[in-house]
């Protein structure tokens, strides 16, 4: 393309400044269709029937070009578009003297940018299935026709590259649907935007070939193997360095096909990170239209979308001066001080008393904080007496394997410390007992108060 500079006429260049730009476009697809159709022969009758069909179906109105005069004007609408296509260099007249006709062809210059205005318009096959076809294709060839030279390993990396750039432009191009999301204000259009833009346009099209159908995944596996086999088949890489030096007289060493074997298998790692990025993006997109969604069908009637229309009322309001007499009259109107109003989640839960068993003796009374010689002394209580003779105090008074807690039971601060011990203790699944309490009242004994306990043995306790 840099060499054919030079020959591109500076008029050339005035089809995109000019005000009929989209309808010269629609006109070069159209002769471009015929163009390949009529094998790449066109006289000048058959563009102007062609020009004349298409147009025929749609109100066009042409604007004059400063290189039009008066004469220009009287021409029927197709033949002004293909006269100024000659004119500027987007077309050319090639004369066949022994057939005695005038052919239209379309320069290399212009082929260019004919298909990439094909491709913005979506004419052309999804790029994405035609790379990895070609990457399959081209790899297959290299490895087992005895004929193949470097040259097909370097189209395999043209084509990778292509791939990974095609990848990386969607991906790039996921931003402008986020976009579209805010400037949505009725569900039914966002709802819309949605279905005809990206599931149209990202997911049927372009998401729904890499991730669906599984077209990059279905050639994936052969590909890597192939190029596994190729790197570590000394022999067979020799023989291709040989192969280029007697067909093409190329001196190719092994060193620069595992080079190029590497960058192939480097491009497929890139295609599958970006495949990954493309996923977490459309995880994001349909996660942030799920919610704007929500916002419109309910902005009326949920907290925080009442909150958000109130913050955009006064983001609107021009002056500070104006702002603060608008959030006087809110404040005037509502109570914004509590925390609900900004999170449905509350900043401080009040944390609920553990149901211990002090707690129990004590239920009508709110659990007071214990200070640090309490503490101090409930540490030693728990670590003055074992777990044996925890045990030990509850097994050697019961009878039948039960014990029912009395008044008699319990005749010294020690009793009754080891008796809030294996309570506590009996909740441990290596207890050799469980305890129940019992429907009756409080027992006291006139010194302690205590509840009414029965402490029963395991049957698996020995």
């Amino acid at each position: 393309m840099a060499n054919q500079f030079s020959e591109i006429p500076e008029s050339f260049w005035g089809l995109f400044r000019s005000g009929n730009r989209q309808i010269y476009i629609e006109a070069l697809l159209q002769v471009n269709e015929e163009y390949q159709y009529s094998n790449y022969y066109l006289s000048r009758e058959i563009c102007i029937q062609t020009l004349s069909d298409y147009f025929a179906r749609q109100k066009v109105t042409l604007e004059q070009e400063e290189t039009e005069d008066d004469f220009d004007m009287l021409e029927p609408l197709s033949t002004r578009i293909l006269n100024w296509l000659l004119r500027t260099g987007w077309l050319r007249k090639v004369e066949d003297y022994s057939a005695m006709t005038v052919n239209i062809v379309i320069p290399d210059y212009a082929a260019v940018f004919v298909d990439a205005f094909a491709h913005l318009a979506g004419e052309d096959e999804d790029e994405t299935q035609v790379y990895i076809q070609n990457v399959y294709g081209i790899l297959f060839a290299f490895k087992n026709d005895p004929r193949s030279n470097i040259s097909l390993l370097k189209a395999a990396l043209v084509n990778t590259r292509r791939l990974n750039k095609t990848l990386q432009d969607m991906l790039h191009n996921m931003d402008k649907f986020f976009g579209s999301l805010l400037e949505q204000k009725v569900y039914g259009d966002l709802l819309k935007e949605h279905l005809d833009g990206y599931v149209e346009e990202i997911v049927r099209k372009k998401y729904h070939i890499l991730k669906t159908s599984d077209n990059f995944y279905l050639y994936k596996t052969d590909i890597k193997r192939w190029l596994g086999e190729m790197r570590q088949n000394l022999p067979w890489l020799e023989q291709v360095c040989r192969r280029n030096q007697q067909l093409r007289g190329l001196d190719i060493q092994v060193e620069e096909l595992v080079k190029q074997i590497d960058m192939i298998e480097r491009g497929f790692d890139d295609i599958e990170h970006r495949i990954i990025n493309m996923d977490k993006e459309h995880t994001r997109y349909i996660r942030a239209t799920v919610t704007r969604l929500n916002y419109l069908l309910n902005r009326e009637d949920n907290m925080k979308g009442l909150v958000i229309r109130l913050l955009n009322h006064l983001s609107e309001t021009e002056g500070r001066e104006e702002q603060d007499r608008e959030a006087e009259k809110i404040s005037a109107l509502m109570n914004l001080s509590r925390m609900t109003v900004v999170s449905e989640k509350s900043l401080y839960k009040r944390r609920r008393a553990r149901a211990d068993f002090m707690e129990s003796l004590e239920p009508e009374e709110e659990t007071e904080e214990l200070s640090g010689e309490e503490i101090l002394k409930l540490n030693r209580i728990r670590s003055r007496y074992s777990r044996r003779e925890i045990n030990q105090f509850i097994l050697e008074r019961m009878k039948d394997g039960k014990l029912e807690v009395t008044k008699d039971t319990i005749t010294s601060e020690e009793d009754f410390e080891k008796l809030v011990l294996a309570y506590d203790a009996a909740a441990r699944k290596d207890s050799p007992y469980r305890v129940r309490e019992q429907e009756a009242a409080m027992i006291d004994n006139g010194r302690y108060r205590y509840p009414d306990l029965v402490f029963e043995k395991k049957r698996s306790s020995r």
